[in-house]
């Protein structure tokens, strides 16, 4: 029931032709902070809304597929990208249930997808993000955290992240407060741990 009521919140704002308070149009400078340091790779784009950063990746190199359950989000997606004149894939479809999409990817976004997943799908996106990202690729993921005052809205406890351990390692932590909600947040960068270092 919470899965249909998002997808009919996510689609009422685009089919109204309005913008939701999330999609800013703007990609943030942490993005363009990791790709001044990264060579141009293979870029997953999860919970992508209308494309803003999966073309801002394409913009400057990326090969780049984005993936959002929202339809019209996704229509208006390829139609920003043929305007920018670059080329992205992107896809309809379940974070957590993407058995089609193949890796490895050397990036890995989510900025603001995660957080408003079930504790059941929390597990099962984050099996899928450990199978997608290669070996020396980078997992950066932007969360809104609980507001114990409103438990009922999405947002993540700490606890929460232990779903991406064993095999992803956080090195880069940035915390701050979301501009459009007035809640804590937190930049999370994580990378692939080897099986080596797993044994040690």
């Amino acid at each position: 029931m919470k899965r249909i009521k998002r997808w009919l919140e996510f689609n009422r704002w685009y089919l109204q032709g309005r913008r939701p308070p999330w999609d800013t149009g703007v990609s943030p400078p942490e993005l363009y902070a990791f790709i001044e340091s990264h060579a141009p790779g293979r870029a997953l784009d999860l919970g992508c809304g209308t494309g803003t950063n999966a073309i801002t990746l394409a913009q400057r190199g990326w090969q780049v597929i984005g993936v959002d359950f929202a339809v019209t989000a996704i229509l208006v997606a390829r139609r920003k990208a043929r305007a920018a004149g670059v080329q992205a894939d992107f896809r309809v479809g379940d974070v957590t249930r993407l058995v089609d999409l193949r890796g490895p990817f050397d990036l890995i976004l989510d900025i603001g997808c995660f957080h408003g997943l079930t504790p059941d799908e929390r597990l099962a996106y984050a099996r899928n993000v450990k199978r997608w990202l290669g070996p020396d690729g980078v997992f950066l993921l932007y969360v809104i955290f609980k507001d114990d005052a409103q438990p009922k809205r999405s947002g993540v406890a700490a606890s929460d992240l232990d779903c991406f351990a064993l095999e992803l390692a956080p090195v880069a932590r940035t915390d701050g407060t979301d501009a459009a909600r007035g809640r804590p947040s937190a930049w999370l960068t994580y990378r692939f741990v080897s099986q080596q270092e797993l044994l040690q």
